[in-house]
């Protein structure tokens, strides 16, 4: 059988389409050959697993590996001191054995005496003993003992653990003030950052944030997929299937709308091999074209997982940022990053969120429309007036396959009217772009998608691009400031349509003149046709 696409577990270079990681594991070897302790704190999905397997292999010519996955060990092995160190003794030469099979003899000694040690069950057994072992075998060992502990997570809410890295750092100190024999470098990798995680400590369920890991390293590897990386995999995958897609093309839209999140990246490539290729409309061309892609794109966004659920979910864990995200994404608002504000903390942690230059952004183009999605499809958003117009209305927009968005826009500005004509300005500030594309997803559902431009959004202006059967709309949506203003959005509009390669371009201004004139209209800006409507 051949490759294949993989989104779960580890990727396996002979198995797997799979980015070539070697500039991430070189930057990560040059943390170890420094002697670095840090954390790999990645959101989900995101790699770490493949990452850590793939370093196992690079380091082995010049460290002795370790590497351990705390999933393995259920919540029992961490009720007391005891009790974890001598499960983490046992695991601890269970992986050592089985990930080098040829033991050197230097170290055989003083493995058989921890093996020896453990095997009494000693009640004594404590953390302080436990080091003191691996201390002889980190001394007696030749080449440097690197530590990899994946999945962290599993132990954060267990103080044994939060004891078990105070010694870390510990020895990690004597190393340099002692000379200490201990392990040259410790990589922790999980979603949450170690020195975030939460202890419940006293019974009244008081939460304290402990910090036993100020020793590490600050690690800044990106683990995102650059669009090269991308296409580098896609150049693997032709050579073996020779469809004759446009390598650069495909690798530039993969990267445009995941921005780089491995599993978006790989979710993507599969749904295009294997489910869109299988379906009626590709059965007679290649799934890796334009279409192909926002296919696939349609099928990811409407598809229930893991990620996705999780994604969700810290909207309801967190209600102050399920507010923010909603003000950022409908009215266009800068929302300033405030790194000590748990909840963006959090997101940003998981990977929905990032820091752009001090404002809060949106990771990626799928995550943006999977929260638009589920922002306008709520209960309380189908049950105003403006989505039961669409809902009327949505069968008339279409003529041979093909979106009348000049159409749909006079529709709109018939029932804005009807509607919200009595509203006022900051109604319609903070309300009017939520209410247009509350109109135009169900004209679209299930056969297109659209997505706001990041990099023009702002209270003023945002710019929504729909893609409907291969065909881009570009639509500016905009508050009126005055005439002066109005043209020079019409000037950038078009410029605009000039990166889109296209001629046509749409606007819809919120205007609160009293004297203004509403409807449709078309302009030329240019050699641009601009359909501009008025509500």
């Amino acid at each position: 059988m051949g490759k294949i696409f993989n989104i779960t577990g580890v990727c396996i270079p002979t198995r797997h389409y799979m980015v070539d990681i070697s500039r991430q594991l070189g930057q990560i070897r040059t943390l170890i050959d420094q002697g670095a302790y840090f954390t790999i704190n990645r959101a989900r999905q995101y790699g770490k697993t493949t990452t850590l397997y793939a370093l196992n292999r690079f380091l082995g010519d010049d460290y002795l590996v370790v590497n351990l996955d705390f999933q393995a060990l259920d919540t029992a092995k961490f009720a007391d001191g005891n009790i974890f160190s001598l499960t983490f003794a046992r695991y601890f030469l269970q992986r050592i054995y089985r990930q080098n099979p040829l033991i050197p003899e230097e170290l055989q000694d003083s493995l058989s005496e921890l093996d020896m040690a453990v095997s009494e069950e000693k009640k004594e057994f404590s953390l302080y003993d436990l080091f003191q072992y691996l201390i002889r075998i980190c001394h007696a060992s030749a080449r440097p003992i690197i530590l990899i502990i994946d999945e962290v997570d599993s132990a954060a809410d267990n103080q044994v653990f939060l004891d078990f890295l105070a010694q870390l750092r510990n020895y990690y100190l004597e190393r340099d003030t002692l000379g200490t024999q201990t392990f040259h470098s410790v990589i922790l990798a999980g979603v949450c950052d170690v020195k975030n995680m939460r202890r419940k400590l006293r019974p009244d369920d008081a939460h304290k944030t402990n910090s036993p890991w100020n020793i590490a390293t600050r690690f800044k590897v990106d683990m995102s997929f650059s669009q090269d990386d991308i296409a580098g995999m896609l150049r693997s995958y032709e050579a073996d299937r020779h469809t004759g897609m446009d390598i650069g093309s495909i690798a530039g839209l993969l990267f445009h709308y995941t921005s780089g999140y491995p599993y978006l990246v790989s979710a993507l490539c599969k749904l295009i091999d294997e489910d869109v290729a299988q379906s009626d409309a590709f059965r007679t061309k290649s799934p890796w074209t334009s279409d192909g892609f926002f296919a696939a794109e349609r099928m990811l966004l409407s598809e229930k997982n893991t990620l996705f659920d999780s994604l969700i979910g810290k909207l309801t864990d967190y209600p102050e940022l399920n507010t923010l995200i909603e003000k950022l994404l409908f009215t266009g608002a800068a929302i300033s990053y405030n790194m000590d504000e748990p909840a963006f903390d959090v997101a940003t942690m998981f990977g929905f969120i990032r820091n752009n230059h001090g404002t809060v952004e949106i990771s990626n183009r799928i995550f943006e429309t999977r929260l638009y999605n589920l922002y306008l499809s709520g209960a309380q958003m189908q049950r105003m007036d403006i989505y039961t117009a669409s809902q009327r209305d949505k069968n008339c927009f279409v003529m041979d396959g093909h979106l009348n968005m000049r159409h749909i826009l006079e529709r709109f500005v018939i029932h804005f009217h009807d509607l919200y004509k009595d509203s006022d300005e900051t109604f319609i500030e903070n309300s009017g772009r939520k209410l247009f594309l509350l109109y135009l997803r169900p004209i679209i559902n299930g056969v297109g998608n659209y997505y706001v431009e990041a990099q023009t959004r702002d209270m003023a202006r945002t710019d929504v691009i729909v893609d409907y059967r291969g065909e881009q709309f570009i639509i500016e949506i905009k508050i009126w400031h005055g005439l002066e203003y109005h043209t020079r959005g019409e000037r950038q509009l078009s410029a605009y349509l000039d990166a889109y390669h296209t001629d046509k371009g749409y606007m819809l201004s919120f205007n609160f003149n009293k004297k203004k004139k509403i409807g449709v209209n078309e302009i030329v800006v240019g050699n641009k046709t601009i359909i501009e409507a008025v509500v």
